[in-house]
């Protein structure tokens, strides 16, 4: 499996995240009436971390203690095997209702106490690719420290190989520069994208001590906080990466621990409302990000989300 090699995961944890993928796939197939379930993986500092995301349109799980319990499975719903996978799994968070379920499974690579990073957040995301392609215009990153934590979201223009190639450009510049301030990344970002077709980005700083967010960001990527049921917008200026010299600005604003963030691209309609989905908010991000994308991804282009909220 790449993603384990990717992620230099022994021989072990290899065929663990192979049956958990596995299991997955077959109770969106069987139980959840078909969907989707995205792999993706993370690498940073001391994190070596696989994710499963399981997403259906099924009739949901009637009674979640009942469908934990190993070897529960009914017809009609994505309880199968969800039991025994949340005993192989490190971290397994369900969120369910009559338009379906999204199970997130994740599988970390053990990390020494004395190396761990206090003060992280969770931020979880996924590119998926347009429909038909081998590879995905957008692409996203992020960067932890105990003080501060740096999010970039990226869209290469169009999709295929030229936007891929924009969106990786950006990711690489990023992770160069995550010291700086946002508005400073984009500069550099805009720079390094000349000698490709463009893209466009969003970058956002936590530094939950200060209880403060720094947000810049050129062109068709959305920023949203929520927070106690309110959400507010992020501004974005107009613009493209790497072409004519775009407006890049920084904006301030309130950050606490009850705060969420979500990034995505143009390839999520703008229109959802999580008022609407009870509990949701209080799930880990990766399934918060799966539920937005089951229900209001557009079909036509590369889509990606990334949900941060306090851990």
């Amino acid at each position: 499996m790449s993603i384990a090699n990717r992620l230099r995961f022994d021989e072990t944890l290899s065929g663990k995240l192979a049956l958990l993928a596995t299991e997955a796939t077959r109770n969106v197939l069987v139980h959840g009436g078909g969907g989707q379930v995205v792999l993706s993986g993370v690498k940073e500092e001391n994190v070596r971390l696989a994710r499963i995301l399981a997403i259906d349109k099924g009739n949901g799980i009637a009674n979640i203690a009942d469908a934990m319990a190993d070897g529960f499975s009914t017809a009609g719903t994505m309880g199968g095997g969800l039991g025994a996978m949340k005993r192989m799994a490190t971290n397994l968070d369900i969120f369910t209702g009559r338009t379906g379920t999204v199970v997130m499974i994740e599988l970390l690579e053990p990390i020494p106490k004395e190396t761990r990073t206090n003060g992280r957040m969770h931020v979880a995301g996924f590119a998926v690719p347009y429909p038909g392609e081998r590879v995905c215009g957008d692409a996203w990153f992020s960067h932890q420290t105990p003080h501060r934590t740096v999010i970039l979201l990226a869209d290469g223009l169009g999709h295929g190989w030229g936007a891929s190639e924009a969106a990786a450009e950006a990711v690489a510049t990023f992770r160069q520069r995550a010291d700086l301030s946002p508005g400073e990344i984009l500069g550099y970002i805009h720079d390094a994208l000349r000698k490709t077709r463009g893209a466009v980005a969003a970058i956002a700083e936590i530094r939950p001590a200060e209880g403060a967010l720094i947000y810049a960001g050129v062109g068709n990527v959305a920023g949203v906080v929520l927070e106690n049921g309110a959400s507010r917008s992020l501004v974005s200026h107009n613009g493209t990466l790497g072409m004519m010299s775009p407006k890049i600005q920084e904006f301030r604003s309130a950050w606490s621990p009850a705060s969420t963030l979500v990034l995505h691209s143009d390839g999520l309609q703008s229109r959802w409302d999580l008022s609407s989905y009870a509990g949701l908010i209080a799930r880990h991000p990766a399934v918060i990000g799966g539920a937005l994308l089951r229900d209001f991804r557009r079909q036509r282009d590369d889509v990606s989300v990334v949900v941060t909220k306090a851990a």
